[in-house]
């Protein structure tokens, strides 16, 4: 009977590294540090392999982790002088009103392997992402703007949460979906996690690869721009687009 192979698969190791990487995961809403802890435990697992795999075969983001690009730190204060329709001035004022620290991320003195390399700039240009596709930088917007990244590169971190997302709404909500509920108990409802993921994995796949980019070095060019050259379609409307946080236009007005 086939079901015999589950053995092999299943094993208790696997089963003890996936409810370690749970535990992490339901601890990240309050301590943002266990989402580095999540990438930390698969940089040298077989979804981090496919990742690396899967950044190398353009020829772009493969010098990029040969190079080991880390480029300067993200300067608010250097960043609010920009215009506003740029890159840059648009992020500044978005974080800066959000009050969120742009160097949230993990620096490591050295990379001892490309998966670490790998892990770093993704959470170092996570926020860029959030400008760049519009999803909001809230738990409204959080799946759209990682399944982007999940969708180019496979990123597993990303999407191990993408994953235990919708398994905790499949048992947990007791709401479908429905015209009258509030914004934030549709947010709780499994339709709405779906649908979020679906929108973020179909941006990620029509756009050109963000991973080789060096934000660094064009924050001065318009967010416009941009999005352009990159084929971007960002999230402008529903609840988990940032265009729709009153406190967030007013910054950028």
């Amino acid at each position: 009977m086939s079901f015999q192979y589950i053995n092999k698969l299943i094993t208790p190791e696997k089963v003890d590294q996936f409810l370690q990487l749970v535990d992490l995961a339901a601890g990240a809403g309050k301590v943002t540090s266990n989402v580095f802890d999540i990438s930390d435990k698969l940089n040298n697992s077989q979804p981090m392999n496919l990742c690396v795999q899967a950044v190398q075969r353009d020829p772009v983001s493969a010098r990029l982790v040969e190079e080991r690009f880390v480029g300067e730190p993200y300067d608010l204060a250097a960043l609010l002088k920009l215009p506003k329709e740029s890159l840059g001035g648009t992020y500044a004022r978005v974080l800066n009103a959000l009050g969120y620290d742009p160097q949230f991320y993990r620096t490591p003195a050295t990379f001892n392997s490309d998966a670490e390399y790998i892990s770093y700039r993704v959470y170092k240009t996570h926020d860029i992402h959030h400008i760049l596709t519009g999803f909001s930088l809230d738990n409204l917007g959080e799946l759209g703007v990682i399944s982007v990244t999940a969708a180019q590169i496979r990123f597993p971190a990303f999407c191990f949460l993408d994953l235990l997302t919708l398994m905790g709404k499949f048992f947990m909500s007791d709401r479908l979906h429905n015209d009258d509920l509030s914004v934030e108990e549709e947010a709780k409802t499994l339709r709405y996690s779906l649908e979020l993921i679906a929108q973020g994995l179909q941006m990620g796949q029509a756009a050109k690869p963000l991973f080789p980019i060096k934000w660094e070095e064009g924050m001065e060019r318009s967010l416009k721009e941009w999005r352009e050259e990159l084929k971007i379609e960002p999230a402008l409307e529903g609840p988990y687009s940032w265009y729709k946080n009153p406190r967030l236009l007013a910054a950028l007005a």
